[in-house]
Parts: C-alpha cells; structure tokens; sequence
C-alpha cells in the first residue's frame, strides 16, 4: 500500500471517529431537553397499565407545587457557650449544623454518592435508568415498593412533598427535581441534601452526625476514618435501626456499613485493599457513648440569654436561625449558685416557701456570671418566671445610695460628714414618717445616718437635692420609674425592682462611676459570620468622687453597721442592706406579727464582684413573713458567694479630689465640715451610748403599738406593692 493511500484511509477512518463522537454529544444534549417526555412517556406506560387516563396525569402535573427557596433553608439550631468559649447547649426544632461544599471530605462525598445515586453527576434530577426499573418493579406490585430516588427527589421528597407514596406524588416529585436541577447546581444540591437528612438520635444531616457519633465538630470532618464514614453513609435508610451506639443494633450496622463500602469498591473510590481492611474494624471503634436525653443546663441563665438576644435583634428564630450565641456565663459560679438555692447544705432556709433571687456580675463589665433564679429548681423553658430578672419587689433602705445620699454628693457636693438633724418629719401630704428605733437622733453626719439606715435623714437628703435631680441620678444606673413618676416615699425604697437593675446600678459605685449595662451576652455569631457585639457602651452615669463617698459609706454599713453578717475579712466590700414591712390589712389577714419582714435585700460589691440578693416569699399566706435571722439569709447569701469566688483582694482606689480627714471624706472644692469639738462625758454615758449602739445593728423588729418599722408611711397618691399594698 502506498503512502498516499495509507494517509487517505487514516484520515478517513479519523473522520469517522470524530463524527461519532459528535454524535455521541448530540445525543447527550437531546437527551436532557427530552428528559420532561420520557419520564413522562415512561409513566404514561404505567399509567395506562393501572388504568388511569391522561386527563389524570395531566392534573398531577398541574397541581405540582411551586418551587419556593424559603422551603430549601436548612432549619438550624442555636449553640450556646460559657464565657470562655466552651460549649453548652444546642437547642432548636432540629439539632444541626450546616457546613459548605469545601468542608465536605471528598471520600464523604464519595460514600453517599455510591450508596445513594451513583449517577448523581449525570442525570438531569431524574435518573431514567432507575425509574424505569422502578416502575416495572411497582407495576407487579405495590406502588411505592422500588423508589429509584435521586438525591435530588430526596431534597424534594423531604422540603416540599408529604412522605406518602402515590403516583401522585411521584410525578409531583419528578417535576419539581427537574425544576431543581435548572435553578441550582449539582453542589448545591448535595449539600441541601447533606445538611438535611437525618442520621438517629437526634442529628440533622452530616456535620451533627459526626459530633454525635465521633465528636468530630464540623471544621474538621477529614478527621473521619474511612469505616466511620462508611458508616454515617449507611444511615438514612433507616437510622434507628443501623444506630451502632444501641448493642442491639451492632449486626445490623456492621452489614450495612459493609454494603457501603462494597459500593465505593464497585463504583471505582475505594480499592479492593482499602475494602477488605476497612470490614475488618469494629462498628464501634471510634464511637461516643449515647447520647442520654438531659435537659437544658443552667436553664434559667439561658432564659435570660434568650431573652435578651430577641430584645435587641429583631426577627430572629432561636430554634431555626442557626445562631451562635456567647454568653457571660461563668460555670462554676452558676454551678455553686444553683446548689446554694435549692439544698440546705450551703445555707439553712426556713422551710421550702422561702424564696431567693439574685444577680451575681462583674464590677467592671457589667457582664453577669451567675444568677440564683428561684429556690427548688426553675424551669424556664425559654419563657418562665425567672426571679432574678422578672420579679418587681421594694428594695427599701437599699435603694437609699442611689436616690438619696448618691444625687446629693453628686450634685451638692457633700462630704460624707455632711450633718442631718434627724427630727420629727412629715411627708408633704402630712403623713408622719418614722424611723426603724422609732427615735430621733438629732444632728448626725449622712456616714451614721447610711450605715444605722435611719429613714428621717434619707428624706430630707432627698429634699435638699430635688426629687429631679434624685430622677435623673437614678435613672443613669438603669432604674426605671413607671409611668417616668417619682414620689418622696422613693427615699426609703417604696419603688419596685429586680436584682439584675440593683446590681446594674450599685456596680456603678465599684466602677469609678462608670455605668456597665448588665448584660448576659458577649455577642451572637450568624451562620454567614456576621458578628453581633452586645457588649455595651461605658456611660458615666457619676463623677468618681461621688463613687468612692458612697463606697466609702457602704463599706462603713458592712463593717460597722446593719450589714456585719455579709462582712469578708481580706476582701474590700461596700453594701447595703434593705427590708420593707406590711400593712396592717395582710398583718390582719394572715395574723402576721406586727413587725413581720416582707423584703429582705443584701445588695454590695467589692473591686470584682458586685451582687443583689433579694429573699422573701412569693406570695402573701399564712407563715409567710421573715422575723429575726431569717432577714440575714440575703446576707449569708452574699456572703458565700462571694467568698466561693472574690479572689480580687485590692482596694477600691480613692480619688485625687478627694480627701480624707477625721475618718471622713470630703470633695476638693465641695463642703467641708469641723470636725466637733470633742465634749467631756462621763463613763456611764458612754457605756449606755454603747449598748444602745450594739443593740440595734439592725433594721429589725418595732414595739406592738406605735408607727411601722423600716421605712413609715408613704404618701398617699406613691405606688402600691402588687402583692400586699403596703405603706412604706
């Protein structure tokens, strides 16, 4: 043969290859553009097989559902964590975290594909192949016995169609997974389908699967062994059955996951090699204990935690939105707290009615590290009735630093020798106001006044520094007053409160005058990374003269005062205590005695910590009051708190414009007081001034007749306790 003749052949015989090819393509692109007809050719055959008409499948097609996205979005669930970082709790409908395309490890892929569609990248949603054997298999017997799904029917089978197997909703289902395959790509679609299914106890597609099985999270899924996949690929046929955690389930597991390994040899992912040593390891190798079905821990704390995430952003879905959210939460301290409140190995509590309430939080950020919610376990449920936030009592004597003695150092510049004349007074309504020894004790400095808690100097305090200017002190350390209406009774604490607003404000005080929010959450993350900060902006709601006076006083009650029993040697801490009585209809009702307690308050502080306790009981009924050492438990209370957790041992830090004199403090420019000329006085005097002092270190009971203890009437037309109306 020539060489020219050779040339003319092979180039024919190229010419001819190349033209089958381009056929070959043709043929592929015909095939999807008529995918619609034979699918619908094919069930035409079934259709008329069972006898229905095409009128029929006409208006299945018809009735197909749009195609809407929103019913594509992966539900997640919100994960919570402590104030370090670590990882408390999902919740949501459905426990899941979504992943991306990258995160997915090409032999994960690899699995679901072989066991589930292995010609997922080629068919055009439908596989033709499969459905054509599907239906000749259905057509001798039950429809819905062969499915031939794809992965893709799956993501429409499980976002827009019920489970229940019809002709109808097959064709339905076929329809929509065409639809599918225009608008999105093939990854997108895996991964609709990998985020979505379920794998048994309680996870929602792969990533959830993995942290449940393996304690893989979900940055790294290529941790994942080849028999561990396998065995994740396994599942969705039937999760609970091939669930490898139950023993049960052992048998079943290992065939399954076998098959799935089978699969990956045949389809070319695995080798024979790869196989054989991958069927040799146990089914549990690798595998976490069971998952028991515990409850939400620290419920309550998590309860505030959502609460305040859904205040400040709008629209947002706790239980789908796939939310991380970083608390405040110091878990030892909860920890410590919750034990406290609800045995009596801590604290000894009078009976199972007495309730507690507290907000324990950080001076300097505001951010709360442990709440005691209610005694004998709270449960929230994401909308109880959390004590430590949502309770409104009156905090009586301790709310005199922010209304009385804190405006008039801010504002008029007293030094904490300033001199009251505590004399009969009266409120402008005429109503008598008493103090708790039902005494007078003429001229004493606002330091005395403060750490005896004497009513009569609080009020008029009050009046010399205006109730506006009192009103707005308050106010910048987050007191709210309803209907924005103050009232003179204000001065001895007849308002209403919750211990997260006292502990707000009295950390003002340990915080040079910087006011802190209290808040439960350092910032929510979205699934896309945006990042919301809920840390709040510093205010100054004081000068820090006006902080260290009123530090200054309260450390006095502590020491020396009506607050001893919350004393803690090593640690600098300023507080006050605070008590309200009730009025003479409960006293009548329940036959309460006459000087029974109805609020007990602790509220203090130190350079670290700053905390507000309140006890009582919820509700008015028979035995229901405080008498003697049961209005102390709020003080143990502070105290074991904060002695478990104040390793700070500094001291709160004194002002350049501020000095100190005789014991007191005054402000460079402000009032400056002689000190007294010292008075002879005989020893027997002194003795029985003392005795009188030691006698009433604090706030307790009256005599049977004469005017109430604690605070005296309040003005008529002043706010009412919602439970007892008592006059303050």
């Amino acid at each position: 043969m020539s060489e020219e003749s050779y040339r003319y052949r092979h180039e024919r015989k190229q010419a001819e290859k190349a033209k089958q090819k381009q056929e070959r393509r043709n043929k592929s692109k015909k095939k999807a553009s008529l995918l619609k007809k034979v699918i619908i050719a094919c069930f035409l055959l079934a259709v008329v097989s069972v006898g229905i008409g095409t009128a029929a499948l006409a208006k299945m097609m018809k009735e197909t559902p749009k195609l809407d996205p929103s019913k594509l979005v992966v539900p997640l669930s919100t994960k919570f964590y402590d104030k370090d970082g670590n990882f408390l709790y999902e919740y949501g409908k459905e426990r899941r975290t979504e992943i991306t395309y990258s995160q997915v490890p090409k032999m994960l892929e690899e699995a679901f594909i072989a066991t589930e569609d292995t010609r997922f990248y080629e068919h055009h949603g439908v596989d033709i192949k499969g459905t054509a054997r599907a239906i000749l298999e259905n057509l001798t017997g039950h429809f819905g016995s062969q499915g031939g799904s794809t992965i893709t029917q799956q993501v429409i089978k499980n976002s827009f169609l019920t489970p229940e197997k019809t002709i109808k909703r097959k064709v339905q289902e076929w329809d929509l997974a065409y639809q599918l395959e225009k608008k999105y790509s093939k990854q997108q679609i895996l991964m609709m389908y990998l985020n979505k299914i379920y794998l048994g106890d309680g996870a929602y597609g792969v990533a959830a699967a993995a942290k449940t099985y393996y304690g893989v999270d979900s940055d790294h899924l290529k941790q994942l062994t080849l028999p561990e996949i396998a065995m994740l690929a396994g599942l969705p046929q039937s999760p609970s059955n091939y669930d490898p955690t139950i023993p049960g389930n052992r048998e079943e597991a290992t065939n399954r996951r076998n098959v799935v390994l089978s699969a990956m040899n045949k389809q070319g992912y695995i080798t024979k090699k790869q196989m054989n040593e991958a069927k040799k390891v146990p089914v549990t190798a690798g595998l976490l204990p069971k998952r028991k079905n515990q409850g939400m821990p620290y419920e309550a704390f998590l309860d505030a935690v959502v609460k305040e995430v859904e205040g400040k952003l709008k629209n947002v879905d706790i239980t789908s939105d796939g939310l991380s959210i970083y608390t405040t939460l110091d878990t030892k301290a909860q920890d410590y707290a919750d034990k406290m409140m609800n045995t009596n190995t801590i604290i000894s509590y009078p009976n199972d009615r007495f309730q507690g309430a507290f907000v324990f939080l950080d001076t300097k950020t505001g951010e709360v590290r442990a709440i005691g919610s209610g005694r004998n376990d709270y449960k929230a449920s994401f909308k109880g009735n959390n004590f430590a936030i949502d309770i409104s009592r009156q905090p009586g004597s301790s709310f005199k630093p922010i209304f009385d003695y804190g405006p008039a150092i801010e504002n008029l510049k007293w030094s904490t020798a300033h001199q009251i004349n505590d004399q009969p007074t009266t409120y402008t309504t005429g109503q008598q106001i008493s103090n708790w020894d039902h005494q007078y004790h003429g001229n004493l400095s606002i330091r005395k006044a403060l750490q005896w808690s004497y009513n009569i100097p609080a009020l008029l305090t009050l009046r010399d520094v205006g109730m506006t200017k009192a009103q707005n002190f308050a106010e910048k350390l987050g007191i709210a007053f309803k209907d924005n209406t103050v009232y003179e009774s204000y001065a001895i604490g007849s308002n209403t409160v919750n211990p997260l607003e006292m502990a707000g404000a009295y950390s003002a005080f340990g915080n040079n005058g910087i006011y802190n929010t209290p808040h439960f959450v350092q910032k929510v993350v979205f699934p896309d990374g945006k990042v919301v900060n809920f840390n709040p902006k510093p205010e100054i709601a004081m000068q820090d003269y006006t902080a260290y006076l009123v530090t200054d006083m309260l450390r006095t009650v502590v020491k020396s005062g009506t607050g001893t029993t919350a004393n803690i040697p090593g640690l600098d801490v300023a507080g006050k205590t605070g008590t309200t009585n009730f009025d003479d209809k409960t006293i009548a009702k329940y036959g309460y005695p006459s000087n029974a307690t109805n609020d007990s308050w602790m509220v203090g502080y130190t350079p670290q910590y700053t905390m507000a306790v309140w006890t009582g009981y919820a509700k008015n009924g028979p035995g229901n009051y405080m008498m003697g050492d049961t209005t102390k438990v709020s003080q143990l209370m502070f105290k074991n708190m904060m002695q478990a957790f104040g390793t700070d041992r500094s001291s709160f830090k004194q002002p350049n414009d501020v000095f100190r004199e005789n014991n007191e403090l005054y402000i460079k420019g402000g009032e400056y007081v002689p000190p007294p000329v010292p008075q002879k006085t005989n020893n027997k005097k002194q003795k029985d001034e003392k005795k009188k002092e030691n006698k009433h270190k604090h706030e307790g009971p009256k005599p049977k007749h004469g005017p109430k203890p604690n605070h005296g009437p309040k003005p008529k037309h002043g706010p009412k306790h919602k439970d007892n109306k008592g006059k303050h």
